[in-house]
């Protein structure tokens, strides 16, 4: 180093200049610094830093270990959790169809239901009907018939009175009156 300072100011000046670095006890200021980092190791070396920094990062690494290992189990558990999860998706989702299934069956059974309800609704209506009509029949015919019985009543009633006198009637009961005598 002190010839790259001489041949620069040589270089400039043209002469060569000498410096002499100082020293302490004939070492110059790089040994010393090359003496204090050996005396700094050895204190190191002689009070076992070196073992309690490896100690440090043993423990640092046992740590991050117990770290991975519960993170690999937390992550373990997150998994069976949404496998657990996916389950009890599909599962619903079974049976969310199934409860669909059973509706839609229920609702066509109600469906079939209600139209033989509807259709044995129907018969008996119409039977009623037919049987009210019936009974209309019944009842008109039953009403002619008292009617046509009481015309001919009245006009039976008609023809005697016309036909039958005090004379005709006497002849006709003593007829009748003289078959009472007599056992038949």
């Amino acid at each position: 180093m002190v010839d790259a300072h001489a041949n620069v100011a040589e270089a400039v000046a043209g002469t060569a200049e000498l410096h002499h670095a100082p020293t302490a006890l004939g070492i110059s200021a790089p040994g010393w610094v090359a003496l204090s980092m050996l005396v700094v190791i050895a204190i190191l070396v002689w009070k076992k830093v070196p073992a309690l920094v490896g100690r440090m990062l043993d423990q640092r690494i046992a740590t991050i270990r117990t770290d991975l290992d519960e993170a690999r189990k937390l992550r373990a558990e997150a998994e069976a959790m949404l496998a657990d999860a996916k389950a009890r998706n599909a599962a619903s989702a079974g049976d969310a169809a199934a409860i669909v299934a059973h509706a839609e069956a229920e609702a066509a059974a109600m469906l079939a239901k209600a139209e033989a309800d509807s259709t044995d609704l129907v018969a008996r209506r119409q039977k009623m009907a037919e049987d009210k009509i019936a009974a209309a029949e019944r009842g008109a015919i039953a009403e002619v018939r008292a009617k046509a019985a009481d015309a001919a009543a009245r006009a039976a009633a008609a023809i005697i009175a016309d036909q039958h006198g005090a004379v005709a009637d006497k002849a006709l009961v003593d007829r009748t009156i003289a078959g009472l005598g007599r056992p038949n």
